[in-house]
């Protein structure tokens, strides 16, 4: 199996580094406007020399490599949360929770983000055997499940009876 070109050594530990580290330097000089106005060859000059210099040095790239996975990461999950949030709480034509309390809507933001924490752990394969594994794969876990998910069932219900039933008065 071929190396894709854009996975080359030469472009990984080179130019990606130093082109990242160029552009943004150079953007950051030329919005704060350091050396004055309109001095973009300065600041170009600035930022050539300090991204060959990063990209001479082992250390700088490798903690750069990891904040920008990080961040790539990071992005998704804010991401996939905001998507969750606005597909729950809906828009001006589609609003869920249009007359319920304020404090529903935290309780769902709280489900929201517990949810997704446990996705991102299960997606990077962080061992969650410990407190997990008890919950969900002990021997009286699956009766449990079943009387709690039975139990805020028939808590939705009398909340959705007497929500109508107080209405009506």
């Amino acid at each position: 199996m071929g190396m894709f070109i854009f996975e080359s050594p030469i472009l990984v530990n080179f130019v990606y580094p130093f082109f990242l580290i160029f552009f943004v330097l150079f953007a950051v000089l030329d919005r704060t406007k350091i050396f004055g106005e309109e001095k973009k060859q300065i600041n170009a000059l600035v930022a050539f020399i300090v991204a060959f210099i990063f990209v001479s040095a082992v250390f700088p790239k490798v903690i750069v490599s990891n904040l920008i996975l990080f961040l790539a990461i990071a992005l998704i999950v804010v991401f996939i949360v905001l998507l969750l949030w606005g597909f729950v709480m809906g828009g001006t034509s589609l609003n869920i929770f249009e007359n319920s309390k304020p404090g529903f809507k935290i309780f769902v933001g709280v489900l929201i983000l517990v949810g997704v924490t446990i996705a991102v752990l299960w997606a990077a394969g962080v061992d969650t055997g410990g407190l997990l594994g008890k919950l969900f794969n002990s021997d009286w876990s699956e009766s449990f499940w079943t009387n709690v998910l039975f139990f805020v069932l028939v808590a939705i219900a009398l909340a959705v009876m007497l929500r109508t039933s107080g209405t009506k008065k």
